[in-house]
């Protein structure tokens, strides 16, 4: 009888002593060669607020400079490929709260609600149409459209766009992953959609959830927030984790063990 009360004891100890490993895998049902269909991609719009820059060039270099801010002409041709990453102080046009942005020569442009490549295509044809340029060619880039990864991530701060097409997980690679300490089942996207704030859940998890949501593509001044464990919660405290580690549990159990043998000599 003792031995057995011993015995049992002794799983006892070994059980509790065991170490939960976490899951820390992306994607799981993902499978050679599987496919799963995409949420319907966003096309990014310019909003009230957001920054652009726009760059005309022609054969007539003078010609063109006449609707080019000065300082963006200069600075994007020294630093093309680094534009949205490090000269977001530089010369833009700023969509005003009536949607507008004020072009050289041509004026008032309404630009809110449109996407990149139809901002250029009407200025390149009303240079046309006016007999302003015969030969314009347009680049319309992003000068600053935000959004902010914050939470358990390696690189937490406030990043921009430099493609039409954002996805959650181009987000989270440019803030350097997620922590060890983060949740990878519970992703929160927050996006202001009109005058409504709105959330998204995401489990990074699973595939058909990531691909699928709505917050899969994001939009400009969303917020990605990665929540933390609760063994991060705990850590918040000078004794959280203290019954939640391996060196508590050992010495417990050499402890327990001990009484056991004496109890049960």
């Amino acid at each position: 009888m003792k031995q057995s009360l011993l015995l049992a004891l002794t799983c006892l100890v070994l059980l509790l002593s065991s170490c939960h490993t976490p899951n820390l895998a992306y994607l799981k049902e993902m499978q050679d060669n599987s496919a799963l269909t995409l949420q319907e991609g966003y096309d990014l719009r310019f909003r009230v607020g957001d920054k652009l820059s726009i760059i005309v060039n022609s054969r007539d270099p003078e010609l063109s400079a006449l609707f080019n801010l000065p300082y963006i002409s200069q600075t994007i041709s020294a630093n093309a490929n680094n534009y949205n990453a490090s000269n977001r102080g530089i010369s833009a046009y700023t969509i005003d709260a009536r949607g507008y942005i004020d072009f050289p020569v041509l004026g008032q442009i309404a630009v809110q609600g449109l996407q990149r490549e139809e901002v250029a295509a009407y200025i390149k044809k009303e240079l046309m149409q006016r007999n302003l340029v015969n030969d314009p060619v347009v680049t319309v880039e992003y000068a600053g459209l935000p959004f902010n990864v914050i939470g358990e991530v390696a690189k937490p701060g406030r990043y921009y766009f430099d493609r039409d097409r954002m996805t959650l997980l181009d987000a989270l690679s440019m803030a350097g992953d997620l922590t060890i300490n983060g949740k990878r089942d519970n992703i929160m996207v927050l996006r202001q959609e009109g005058d409504t704030q709105k959330s998204y859940r995401v489990n990074l998890q699973s595939a058909g959830e990531v691909f699928s949501s709505p917050a899969y593509y994001l939009q400009q001044n969303d917020i990605v927030y990665v929540e933390p464990t609760k063994k991060r919660e705990r850590e918040s405290t000078a004794t959280g984790n203290t019954l939640h580690t391996p060196t508590f549990w050992l010495s417990l159990s050499s402890f327990l063990l001990t009484i056991g043998v004496l109890v049960f000599k």
